[in-house]
């Protein structure tokens, strides 16, 4: 199944001022997230990508054009290096469509303009291209409704902020945490089938228009999923997976179990 990854953000809140890479190629370790999260879709089965290119569109074309197995994984050098055989790779199986979707596009529209490449799947995967899960993808797909035209996988919020519960005038009455909260947002992980191009316009953007929309019509599912989840939006999160993932129990790196 065809995985679209949207690649072309800036990335404010994590970005150096200097930094010309997109947000999806910041690092976990000595990969970028972007690659974990294909590795997790490959992991599942799905090893065709299309990226949706933007900012920094040549520094995800060089990565990947200049890719070394011999990073992560083992192999046995002869001849002085002349020859080497790996013992297993990462992408050798993955086949990676690059589309320049646009600078400053809305994420419905760099859907929209990938669709050419869509054509003949009914469900295809999309996804961020700054969180990581460990979520059953192949039973969120399963699961998707005949008459639905998508659906998105629901998470707890992370963030460490509290809920101030004001009276009518401003006396404080109780503080409670987000993450206990009976409240759910958008962890960016989607299954959608080619109706959803019926809910989006030019320019739109994906979830606050074409889901929503389909939504509105009972055609979308939000999946509740309580497991491990977690975005990269700051260096905080980020400093936050960097240690789950030196500590070699990553809950998204499945497949090095």
């Amino acid at each position: 199944m065809k995985v679209v990854l949207f690649c072309g953000g800036l990335g404010m809140r994590i970005r150096a001022d200097n930094q010309s890479a997109p947000k999806p190629m910041t690092t976990i370790g000595d990969r970028p997230i972007l690659w974990h999260i294909m590795r997790w879709y490959a992991h599942h089965g799905h090893t065709e990508f299309i990226l949706c290119l933007g900012h920094g569109a040549n520094a995800v074309k060089d990565y990947f054009l200049n890719y070394r197995e011999t990073a992560s994984n083992d192999f046995v050098l002869t001849g002085g290096g002349s020859s080497i055989e790996m013992i297993s790779t990462d992408i050798s199986d993955w086949k990676i469509t690059f589309v320049d979707t646009g600078l400053n596009t809305a994420i419905g529209e760099r859907l929209r303009r990938v669709r050419p490449y869509l054509e003949g799947d009914d469900v295809f995967l999309a996804n961020y291209g700054d969180g990581v899960s460990d979520a059953p993808m192949n039973e969120l797909i399963a699961s998707l409704p005949d008459d639905h035209v998508g659906s998105l996988l629901a998470v707890p919020p992370q963030d460490s902020f509290h809920i101030v519960g004001l009276d009518g005038e401003g006396r404080m009455t109780g503080i409670e945490a987000v993450a206990e909260k009976d409240m759910w947002i958008n962890g960016g992980f989607f299954v959608l089938r080619q109706g959803i191009f019926d809910y989006l316009e030019p320019g739109d953007d994906l979830l606050m228009d074409g889901c929503l929309r389909a939504a509105h019509e009972g055609r979308f599912t939000a999946n509740k999923y309580s497991g491990f989840w977690a975005c990269m939006d700051t260096l905080k999160e980020r400093q936050a997976l960097e240690d789950l993932h030196a500590s070699g129990a990553a809950p998204w790196e499945v497949w090095r179990r």
